[in-house]
């Protein structure tokens, strides 16, 4: 039975693996990237800070650090070396000749289970959980999916990898929000007044009204944009070689 979820994740991950163009050659390895979502993460700490009173926003943003670094941890330290997994990419691996690379991008030696997996759905579940609004939501899955998949464009994971990935992280940040309010129950009893406050942005004269918890979902579209951008720019260069 393990031999045949083997290969069929073997199968599935050659198949999406090969799935591939010099666009989103430059894209999947530009949104794979941790540093190009700080500015995401820059607002999300914003957004905390704006909808809680020091104490309890310190307490959240704790939350959402030890999340990430449990789920992170587990997976690299703990899972990664009982089963030793090898990445697709890996020159060691046999079917390394057959995975598309992207500039020379392996990534280490292990691959089960995904670290980029567990902490996007670490996090995605963290937000998910604090900020209930139908479009940030979806916003913070579709993004943890993209990253997942990005994995397995640039051939440094299984699909089988993220899986696991992605579920540990969901356990974790799901564990991690409810620990936090159980953190803020003990030190206030009593509910905070949460606002939502309202930012209004002028474009050639007209008012565009953007809350402050819609704030993470935009800085996000925009990063992403600008990631589009780049890969067309540098794909349609590539193309004309």
């Amino acid at each position: 039975m393990i031999e045949y979820l083997q290969q069929l994740d073997t199968e599935l991950f050659l198949f999406l693996n090969s799935l591939h163009c010099p666009v989103m050659d430059r894209f999947m390895y530009l949104f794979t990237g941790r540093f190009i979502w700080v500015p995401m993460y820059v607002t999300l700490l914003y957004i905390i800070t704006r909808h809680f009173r020091a104490r309890r926003a310190i307490v959240m943003v704790l939350g959402i650090v030890l999340s990430i670094v449990i789920a992170d941890q587990l997976c690299a330290t703990v899972l990664r070396p009982i089963f030793e997994r090898l990445r697709p990419a890996n020159l060691e691996n046999p079917i390394s000749v057959l995975v598309h690379i992207v500039d020379g991008y392996r990534g280490g030696r292990y691959s089960f289970p995904s670290c980029h997996a567990a902490n996007s759905f670490a996090l995605a579940s963290f937000v998910w959980m604090m900020i209930r609004k139908p479009r940030t939501r979806a916003f913070i899955l579709i993004w943890a999916l993209i990253t997942c998949y990005s994995r397995i464009y640039l051939g440094v994971h299984y699909p089988g990898d993220l899986i696991v990935g992605g579920m540990i992280g969901i356990i974790v940040g799901t564990g991690c929000f409810y620990l936090s309010v159980g953190v803020l129950r003990y030190i206030d009893r009593h509910d905070s007044h949460r606002h939502d406050p309202v930012h209004t942005l002028r474009f050639h004269g007209k008012e565009f009204t953007v809350k402050v918890a819609d704030l993470m979902m935009v800085a996000g579209v925009i990063t992403t944009l600008i990631i589009m951008i780049i890969s067309l720019i540098k794909g349609a260069s590539l193309t004309d070689f």
